[in-house]
């Protein structure tokens, strides 16, 4: 087994690791893509602080434009500023946005394929006491059902900050996911990250595991458990759910013949369901899928949630057993 530990931090299973909340990278990537282009403004709902927006706001207030508790006001004005040559990102907790303004977002910028840049903070289950109707656990399915827009869950600070800045490169519409609480930062600036491009972080012959945003590293924990069982797990981090990176998924699965998806959403029309479409139409295999099983979320404590909604790397652990049964049994 080849384990690409050359893309991660040294000390990848430390104790003391580092951590940052995802959102954090956003906030100093609009910053880096201002000093870089004059063209890039921000918006925000009324959450300047929650979703780092203020880090751009403090540097240019020029091109910050605070527009209030309105999100479907927002993703129209940016649609206005994008069809002048602007490059608007906007932001708001992802219940709201893109959940509130969805329709917004859909005719006024999908379908003039506009190019505005969404931002959903504290989205998933570990937003923690804020509970369910702050809990965006649907906004990767709503937005990779719209054309023209691009869909990426990033794992770390580090890769928020590198995918902020990708998004605000291309010319398309596209939807980038933080979570709230903070997450060990486990890639470094040289760790490779390109839009489209899924990324082995961990090689193995038995079972792919394949997972996004902060549960990538529970992922890499769960591998290095089950290698103490001798089971060898390849592990990707599909950052980018759409356009999804079917050749790297492909073969992985055809070396090791079982899946398992690992993300903070429904199990429906999120990551799972991706690789779950792909694989059925191009190469069949045993696949479980970790995530919310349709249910909505509740107050608590963001590590006792990941524990009762199944999500932690023990959990990724049982379902790559019982894919791995599964494929035994064929």
């Amino acid at each position: 087994m080849t384990n690409k530990k050359m893309y991660l931090i040294d000390d990848l299973y430390g104790e003391n690791i580092k951590q940052a909340p995802t959102r954090d990278g956003y906030g100093n990537g609009l910053v880096a893509l201002g000093e870089a282009d004059r063209n890039v403004v921000v918006l925000c709902a009324d959450l300047t602080d929650s979703t780092r927006s203020k880090y751009f706001a403090d540097k240019f207030p020029d091109r910050f434009i605070e527009i209030g508790v309105a999100e479907q006001n927002m993703v129209t004005v940016a649609s206005g500023l994008a069809a002048v040559g602007k490059i608007p990102f906007v932001a708001s907790y992802a219940t709201f946005c893109p959940g509130r303004c969805w329709e917004q977002i859909r005719t006024t910028i999908c379908y003039n394929d506009r190019n505005v840049k969404i931002a959903g903070a504290h989205a998933g289950i570990s937003v923690g006491p804020d509970g369910a109707t702050h809990q965006a656990l649907e906004d990767i399915a709503l937005m990779r059902a719209l054309p023209n827009m691009v869909v990426v869950v990033p794992c770390d600070a580090n890769e928020a900050k590198k995918a902020t800045i990708a998004v605000g490169k291309i010319k398309k519409p596209a939807y980038v996911r933080f979570t709230r609480e903070k997450t060990p930062l486990f890639t470094t600036e040289k760790t490779p990250f390109q839009l489209g491009k899924a990324e082995v972080y961990r090689d193995g012959k038995d079972v792919t595991i394949i997972a996004c945003g902060s549960l990538v590293y529970q992922a890499l924990l769960a591998a290095k458990e089950l290698e103490k069982d001798g089971v060898e797990a390849t592990v990707i981090n599909c950052h980018t759910i759409k356009p999804l990176d079917g050749k790297t998924i492909m073969k992985a699965v055809r070396q090791t013949g079982a899946v398992v998806t690992v993300e903070e959403h429904q199990i429906t029309g999120g990551l799972g369901g991706a690789v779950a479409e792909y694989l059925s139409e191009n190469y069949p295999v045993p696949l479980k899928r970790v995530g919310v099983q349709d249910r909505f979320g509740e107050s608590g404590a963001p590590d006792e949630l990941l524990k009762k909604f199944g999500l932690t790397y023990t959990d990724i652990m049982e379902s790559v057993k019982n894919a791995l049964r599964l494929k035994n049994e064929r």
